[in-house]
Parts: C-alpha cells; structure tokens; sequence
C-alpha cells in the first residue's frame, strides 16, 4: 500500500483494525469459496466412484453448479412447522455456522506473504495468532452442538429431536478421545499455539504424523464422527430419521446446515494438516533440497487440506452405515483405550528426545 493511501490512518488504527479486517474478508472468501465447491467435488467423485455421469449441466464441466445449488435454495420458500419455536428454529443453523467459520481466525494457513511483492513487508497468512489457540479451537469447535440441539428440538418432530439426541451423544463421546490424541500433539510440540506447533516440526525435522500416527489416525476418525459423516452420520441416517436434526429446514436455513457441514469438515481437515502434516511445511521440511526451491506456503497447506477432503469422500463412498450402539462400542471400546495408551507413549517418546 502507498505512503499516501495510509497517512490519515494511526498505526493502531492499522495494525488493530484495518489488517486484521481485511484478512478476515480474504480468509472468508478463500473458506467460502472451498465449501461451495466441495460439494461439487463429492458430486463429482461419488459418481465416479459409482460410475455415473454426476452433475454435468450448469457451466462447462459442472463449474457453475455451486451457484446453482445456492440460487435454488435461497429462492425457496421457508417453511416452519406448526409448534415450532420460531426464534431458536432461526437460531440453530446459525449458532452451527457461525462457530465453524470464527475458527479460521485461529487456523494459519502459511507463515508469511508479501502477495507476490504488492506489500512493501509481509505479513501473515492468519488473522490471529493465540498461546492458547488450541483451547479457542476445541471451544468454538463445541459450540455447533448447541445449534444441532436446539435445531433439533425447536422444529417440533419427532425426527428431528432424535437425530439432536443421538448427534449430542455421539459428539460429546467421540470428544474425549479426540482430545487425547490431541493433547499428545501438545506434549511433543510443548506449546497450544498452531503457529508454534508447525514451527516444532520444522524443527523435528519430521511430520507428528510420524511419531504419531496412532493418534492420527484417532483424531481424523473422531472428526469423521464429530462432522456426521458417514459411516458415522447416524443424527441425520436418511432410512431412519428422514434427514434427522434438519429434517424441518428449508430455504437458506437448510442451506446454513448444508454449509456448515462442510465447512467443519474443512476444519478438521485444516487442523489435521497443521497438527500432524506440518502445516505449509513440504514433505520432511528438514531435507536441503526445498532451501533451493520456491516455499510455496499456501500451495502446501491447500494441497494437504484437499487430500483430506478427498479422504472424507471417498470414505463416505465405501463404507456401510454403523448402527448405534456400534457407533458408541467404537469409542468406549477401541478408540477412549487407544488415545489413553497413546499418550502415556508419546510422552515417553517426548522424554526420550529431552535426554
């Protein structure tokens, strides 16, 4: 930015306000931009999976197919059920939405930038940078069971009001595991910040996914579970419960639930890559050929993030639905045992590098 265009503003002003704006609006635009096209992608590879054509009309290639699907969901009429609660039906979809998309404040997306030289100083690629980000996260990441709850009992059905039961005891369960696999990031990190804990596997010279596959593999599987996806969507399980929470949803509050599915899985996703996959970092960061190459930050962190989304369709595409209490034996059985026996291990591993 010009000397000129910036000389009525104070330094505050800019650093605290104007900076931190303008990144949240870039941020959203990146985030909302990959939701509206992971749909067409899971359009795309579930047909391929299943060989079938799959969406093909709107645009060349199906490119236009995202606007499509929003235009015909904002011009529907909205519908509320006789009995319902009209203010808190309103306010599920949004108390869903609105916590998923405040987590990427937190989520780093690379280190620096300078935008291809069009800032004289680079600057982050994160609107926030918390010693406590973890906690912020894992808060905001709760908050959505309050929409699927509320969305659920407000509408008035009995189908909604199960599919909320079963989400918030399958949330609520599969957290705690989620948490202790987790935490083993945290003890081999040593710090709750997201920045620091891709910077601690830049230094280890090595992904945590390595050192710590097993609690990989529990965290993605418990965000599998959290997000209702199948083969863990038992809260909205079409041949049961109709469409579950949001059976009684139309118009744009359907398409705020439809939104915030997706954007959670691309949390998850988000935090799995930074957690486990180093982030922006290119594969085994500590290897001298990437001195010598272009770092490429945001091309990294977009890279892992879609493998993930990938992973989340192509699990939907070949696994069969569990049924409830096998869904609830997952947990308590295999998965609560596993993260505890996982972290006595990976702090063992952190005291063995502390000697």
């Amino acid at each position: 930015m010009s000397p000129e265009l910036l000389s009525w503003m104070s330094p505050e002003l800019l650093n605290w306000v104007v900076i931190p704006a303008v990144k949240t609006a870039v941020i959203l635009a990146i985030v909302l931009t990959i939701v509206a096209y992971a749909t067409l992608l899971e359009r795309k590879v579930l047909a391929y999976i299943q060989a079938r054509v799959g969406p093909n009309r709107a645009g060349p290639k199906a490119i236009l197919q995202p606007l499509a699907d929003g235009f015909k969901l904002m011009s529907k009429e909205d519908l509320v059920p006789d009995g319902a609660m009209r203010f808190l039906h309103l306010l599920a979809p949004i108390l869903i939405m609105v916590p998923a998309l405040a987590i990427f404040a937190f989520i780093p997306m690379g280190d620096t930038t300078t935008l291809f030289g069009l800032l004289e100083e680079p600057v982050p690629i994160f609107v926030a940078d918390l010693n406590v980000a973890v906690l912020f996260v894992i808060g905001f990441a709760g908050l959505g069971l309050y929409g699927v709850v509320l969305g659920g009992w407000a509408s008035n059905s009995k189908y909604s009001l199960l599919g909320a039961l079963r989400s918030a005891a399958q949330i609520v369960s599969y957290e705690v595991p989620q948490a202790l696999a987790l935490i083993g990031v945290l003890v081999l990190a040593g710090s709750m910040s997201l920045v620091r804990i891709v910077e601690a596997q830049r230094e280890m010279g090595v992904w945590f996914a390595f050192p710590g596959f097993l609690a990989f593999f529990i965290y993605f599987v418990c965000g599998v579970a959290e997000t209702n996806r199948n083969p863990f969507d038992l809260p909205e399980c079409e041949s049961e419960l109709v469409n579950g929470y949001f059976t009684e949803y139309s118009g744009v509050k359907f398409a705020l639930f439809y939104m915030a599915e997706y954007a959670n899985i691309l949390v998850v996703s988000c935090l799995s890559t930074i957690l486990f996959l180093g982030g922006w970092l290119p594969p085994f960061p500590s290897l001298a050929v990437w001195q010598h190459l272009p770092s490429l930050p945001l091309f990294w962190f977009l890279a892992k993030v879609f493998v993930f989304i990938f992973f989340y369709i192509w699990v939907r595409a070949t696994f069969p639905r569990y049924r409830f209490d096998q869904l609830m034996g997952l947990m308590w059985k295999w998965m609560l045992p596993l993260a505890l026996a996982n972290l006595i291990l990976l702090a063992l591993v952190k005291l063995w590098l502390l000697k």
